[in-house]
């Protein structure tokens, strides 16, 4: 009989014993200022340390710039007051790099998880060779990181997200953009090295633009206690992703979450990706701006004009809304079926179209799910909240390495000031 566990690791010596407890010290002062102050004592009854290990922990993180002393903390309580402590402001950060169709968009996460600095530039990239679009989001991403250096802030390592089949670092397909077996992590990487001649690497990692997205929604949205949540990023294609007890569900390959290639009707309008009437030709944003009788260059311009004349009423406008709402909600009626998660979440160019697109995708919902539990109204379709974007997730996920292991990422000896 085969083992299905995982194959045992080494046995752990007591630099990692203390690497972990180190991660799980820095994690508890981040969780304890979102709700207040947290303290040695606090933070060592959360972790179930000594005092005096905590203390030592804490004075490491402080040296390292991950932690900083911010003054007494009173708890009502007998006994000396505590020194309050926080997350550094400065020092280690995570650099989030969003490739899309239309626009670039770029940012900076401090270990807080904070949204620090933003910059957005809507470009094409349609038919722009692969190696040209790169080069013009290493550009936005090095002046970003001049502005990061400026609030003393240090990112240690740059994620991209990037729509399509991302494995290995490289765009397996990504159909509207016309690239297939793009090394983007190398590119980028080299592109971006040479804008700052004299400085180290920055390490560079990728990742499918929608799972970022959910993964952006699961740690900074509006989601209370959901754990489980089907994420759909609206752009000119149609993305998704699926979260499972709050773990990102990639699939065997990496690829899971491919919602927009799902087909509605097989003699449908062709697809970039080869096949016929996939579900972002009827709710893409092309497919809608044509619908509605936009005409135009799309992108953010035409979004707007869409969310225009839906406002004022205009019938071709709240149609073709509504048209997309309601295959969207046949399609999604499948993957609730097959998953059952707690909720879906419209993100990118849907959120703004709830108002119109929520409706007829609730009503489809209701009528298709067999659990019964899709009712309209019911709260389980819900927009993605302005926190949830895909550059803030990939920073993020800069900064969750930073939370699993600071040792790895400690300011280096003679830097401070630098």
């Amino acid at each position: 009989m085969k083992s299905i566990l995982t194959p045992l690791g080494p046995k752990a010596d007591k630099d990692t014993v203390r690497r972990h407890n180190l991660s799980l010290v820095l994690r508890a002062v981040r969780d304890e200022g979102e709700h207040g102050e947290a303290t040695r004592a606090g933070v060592a009854a959360r972790v179930g340390l000594t005092r005096a290990a905590v203390s030592s922990l804490v004075e490491q993180l402080m040296a390292g710039g991950f932690l900083t002393e911010s003054g007494k903390t009173f708890s009502g309580q007998a006994g000396r007051p505590g020194t309050a402590l926080k997350v550094a402001r400065t020092g280690p950060a995570g650099l989030g790099v969003e490739i899309n169709i239309d626009y670039v968009s770029v940012c900076v996460v401090d270990l807080a998880g904070a949204g620090r600095i933003r910059r957005t530039e809507h470009l094409d990239n349609r038919g722009a060779p692969a190696d040209e679009a790169l080069a013009r989001a290493a550009r936005i991403a090095a002046r970003t990181l001049d502005a990061a250096s400026e609030q003393e802030l240090r990112p240690v390592g740059a994620t991209l997200a990037l729509p399509g089949l991302i494995s290995g670092g490289s765009v397996r397909q990504a159909p509207n953009l016309g690239w297939n077996e793009v090394p983007a992590q190398e590119l980028f990487a080299d592109a971006l090295a040479a804008l700052r001649p004299g400085r180290p690497a920055l390490p560079v990692a990728s990742e499918n633009e929608a799972n970022l997205a959910a993964l952006a929604e699961l740690w900074f949205g509006d989601l209370d206690d959901v754990r489980s949540f089907l994420y759909l990023s609206g752009e000119i294609g149609v993305g998704g992703a699926l979260v499972l007890n709050g773990e990102l569900l990639r699939g065997a390959h990496g690829f899971a979450g491919e919602i927009g290639h799902v087909v509605v009707d097989p003699a449908g309008p062709a697809c970039r990706c080869g096949s016929r009437g996939c579900l972002e030709q009827y709710a893409g944003q092309s497919a809608l701006l044509r619908a509605a009788g936009i005409e135009g260059p799309g992108g953010a311009p035409g979004m707007a004009e869409l969310e225009r004349r839906a406002a004022a009423g205009n019938p071709r406008a709240v149609d073709a809304i509504g048209g997309a709402g309601r295959m969207l909600g046949r399609v999604l009626s499948g993957a609730v079926n097959l998953v059952d998660p707690d909720a879906v979440v419209l993100g990118g160019i849907y959120r703004g179209l709830m108002p119109w697109l929520s409706p007829p995708a609730a009503e489809e919902l209701s009528g298709r799910v067999v659990s019964g539990l899709w009712s309209p109204g019911g709260g389980r379709l819900r927009a993605s909240s302005v926190a949830g974007d895909a550059a803030r997730g990939a920073a993020a996920l800069v900064v969750q390495d930073v939370l699993d292991d600071p040792v790895a990422y400690a300011e280096p000896v003679g830097a401070a000031g630098a």
